[in-house]
Order: structure tokens, then sequence, then C-alpha cells
């Protein structure tokens, strides 16, 4: 019975503001009905329905006229009545908009207990892999080549001496928390005026912020502020540096803007100069990673630059993350024309040195509606030959991830969704081992739907 009375009596907590005024409407409806009651009885009805209010109100108006009581009753009751249902009404918006914002609190909780991801490369790839994966975390670090030398990026390096800011740019404006007018001018190029045509905005916003903070890694972070980006970009070195290819034939072509254009098979990539430091939270970011992701991108301009930069690839071999390769779905004209995905990785293993992934993502659905438009170029799908993948120690991971709206990309959902998985698979693999190591067995290749 106390327990009974106890919860009754719970429902008279402030809460919401709305029971208080549900109370003011129930008023002004009984005091419409004891006027209506009044009405009836003064033409000749034999019935009362409320006679206790009756009493009560007699008590408090001594010998008003009925007729000017009863008219009293419904003015004030119908005046009780709107209040009481306007401002229950109000309550109930205030709470759906705090129930709103508590929605989006939520949801920020939800992303800052994600996995820790370091994904590294450049290019439009690395910005379409951010694009979806930071609808699942915002623990991300970009970490960006810096070795692009053609367009803006290339006239801004040569004639400010900034580090080129085109990959940096790409990434902070996909890891934008609302990609709409800021990230829209970051993303605006000019067509016209004499030394500004061809530079995007965005590029010229990161020299100029270069030259008010001094350094090229905190015009970044300002630049992060400003986009209220998800997560973090960090440039892989704060040395200028240019990657260079050595062909088959034994000819060397330097820039990255330059290689595709020699039309070669390529032997291997290097840096000029030779031994360039890594920016020391490159290092402490991939210690602290969940997860490292290598690409989307250009092979050997977009992702191996990063891991030709000194301690990159080490850290990254030596690291307990879960390490995963992206591979292509299309071949690129003079850098990985006919190479096929194991082809991918075994470049990847052989210049970067290291063991730098352990999954390797394939697609395994190759496009159709704009197949044709690609071939005329010399660009074709990459073929997913998983076993040579398997034969390489590594374990491919086969799924349908592209895109093919303009032109052929990965999907940035559909390839978070997969690497997410992946990343799981390896947290409970791993967590199976630490428990029965006797009946941990290396997964072969699965398919992810």
């Amino acid at each position: 019975m106390r327990d009974r009375v106890l919860r009754g009596l719970q429902w008279l907590r402030p809460g919401l503001g709305i029971k208080r005024w549900l109370i003011v409407s129930l008023l002004g409806i009984a005091m419409l009905g004891d006027a209506a009651d009044r009405w009836i009885v003064a033409h000749g009805a034999s019935w009362n329905i409320n006679e206790i209010l009756d009493g009560i109100v007699a008590d408090s108006f001594g010998s008003s006229a009925p007729s000017e009581l009863t008219w009293f009753l419904i003015v004030f009751g119908s005046l009780l009545l709107l209040l009481g249902t306007l401002l229950a009404l109000n309550a109930v918006f205030r709470a759906a908009r705090r129930t709103s914002q508590g929605l989006d609190a939520f949801e920020g909780m939800r992303l800052r207990e994600g996995y820790k991801v370091v994904a590294i490369g450049g290019g439009t790839g690395l910005s379409t892999l951010l694009r979806g994966l930071k609808r699942r975390t915002s623990n991300l670090t970009a970490i960006v080549t810096v070795t692009d030398d053609g367009g803006s990026s290339g006239r801004l390096t040569k004639e400010l001496g900034v580090l080129p800011p085109g990959d940096i740019r790409n990434c902070l404006v996909a890891l934008a928390d609302d990609e709409a007018l800021v990230t829209d001018l970051f993303r605006y190029r000019f067509n016209e005026g004499e030394g500004l045509s061809g530079h995007s905005f965005g590029n010229i916003f990161l020299a100029a912020m270069t030259g008010i903070t001094g350094n090229f890694d905190s015009a970044v972070q300002e630049s992060s502020r400003v986009l209220n980006i998800v997560g973090r970009v960090l440039p892989t070195t704060l040395g200028h540096v240019r990657v260079c290819a050595e062909f088959e034939d034994g000819s060397i072509v330097a820039g990255e803007s330059q290689i595709p254009l020699a039309k070669g098979k390529i032997a291997r990539v290097f840096l000029e100069p030779a031994s360039v430091p890594a920016y020391e939270q490159v290092v402490t970011a991939i210690r602290d990673a969940d997860a490292i992701v290598l690409g989307p991108g250009s092979l050997f301009t977009s992702i191996l630059p990063n891991l030709l930069v000194e301690r990159v690839a080490k850290e990254i071999a030596k690291s307990r993350a879960v390490k995963i390769y992206i591979c292509n779905v299309m071949t690129q004209p003079g850098e990985t024309t006919d190479m096929t995905a194991t082809d991918h990785v075994r470049t990847l293993l052989a210049n970067a040195g290291e063991r730098v992934c352990d999954y390797v993502i394939v697609n395994d659905q190759p496009p159709k509606r704009l197949l044709a438009a690609y071939a005329e170029e010399g660009q074709g799908p990459v073929t997913p030959d998983v076993d040579g993948i398997e034969e390489l120690g590594l374990t491919p991971i086969t799924a349908a991830v592209i895109s093919e709206i303009e032109n052929v990309r990965h999907d940035p959902d559909r390839l978070a969704n997969v690497v997410v998985s992946v990343i799981n698979r390896h947290v409970a693999d791993r967590a199976t081992f630490v428990r029965r190591p006797s009946a941990y067995r290396r997964p072969r290749a699965s398919t992810v739907p």
C-alpha cells in the first residue's frame, strides 16, 4: 500500500511542466461544465451534474445573480482551458526540442566512442573514404602526402614555398561537419583573373594561414577549426619532398605530376631527398590507432610516398592495430596499367619494405554503365585475383564497394561499412586468440555482402 501511494505521489514531482497545465485545463473544463449545468437548470431542467462545485462557487461569490455567475464561469473557464492547453503544448514542444538535442548529443557520444582509425593516402580516394568513416567514428586521423607538384598546389609551392595544400584541402572538406557553404567556398576554383585562374580558394586560404601562423601544421589546425571537421588531418612530413619513379628501362622521372606521363612500367618509387623526417604527431597517431587504413588512391603517387617517409612504414608494421589496404577499383594509365589486385599488393609491400597490411579490400563488382568510357582512356577494372593475395600471407576481403554516378569510384558508405566490419572481425579474432589459442585459425578469403 505504501509503495502504491509513493508511486502515485511521483506523478506530482516537477518534470516537463505538462501536468500543471493539464490541471489548469481540467479546472477550466470543470467550470465550463458547471456553467452549462447552471444554464440548463435556469431553463427548467430538473437535474444537476455538479452540486459540489455549485456549493464551492456559491460560497466564493455569495449572492451573485445566477446569470452573472454563469457568464463568469463560461468566460473564466474558457480562458483557463485555452491557457492550459496552449502551455501544455508548449511544454511538449520544448521537450521534443530537448529530445532532439539529446539525440544529437547521443550521436556525438557514439562517434566519440568509435574506433581510432588512421587513414593514409592522398588524392580523391582518401577523401572518399573519410566521408564514409566520419559517420562511424570521430576518432579519425587522416595522414596525407605532401608530394603534389601539379596544378594549383604546385604553383603555390613554387611561388610561396608552402607545402602542397591540395590533398590536405580535400581531406579537410571531406571531414567537415557540415559540407555546405564554407566547404563549397573551400572547393571553389577561380576560372579567370590574372594569377588566380586555376587556383582553388581552399589552397589560397591554407597558403595565407601558413603565412599568418608561421608554419603549415598550424595553418591546417586553424583551417580545421574553421570547417569544424570530424577528426584531424596531418601532413606526413613538414619537409619539402618530391616523389621520383624508376622505370624498368632504368629511366628516372621526378615529380608526382610527371610520373604518369612517362607511360612506362614503374619498378620502384623513392623520395628526393631520400631522408625526410615524419611529422611527430603522425608517429603518435599510428601508435595509438585501433586500425590503420591505406588508400584508396594512386598506388605510386598517393599511398607509397607516405610510407617512404622515415619511420612511417616501420611504425605501421610494429603496430598492433588492424592494418587494411584498399585496392583501387580501376587501373591508372601510366601507373598501374594491367596490374591485378595481387600486383598492387606485391608492389605495395616491396616498396614499403615492411608488412604494412594484413587485410586487403578488393572490389568484386565490375562497373557496367561507364566501362566503355574508361576503356577508351586505357583504364579497366582491377582483377580481383584473391588467390594471389592469400599466397602473400594476407587476407583478402571481397565486396561490392563501387559507385557509378559520374565516374567509377569507391562508394563512401559501402566502403566504410566494409572497413568497420573488418575491424570488428579482427577484434573478435584477437579476442578468440587470447581466450583459446589452440582454436585460433587464420581466416581465408571472405566475402562481405
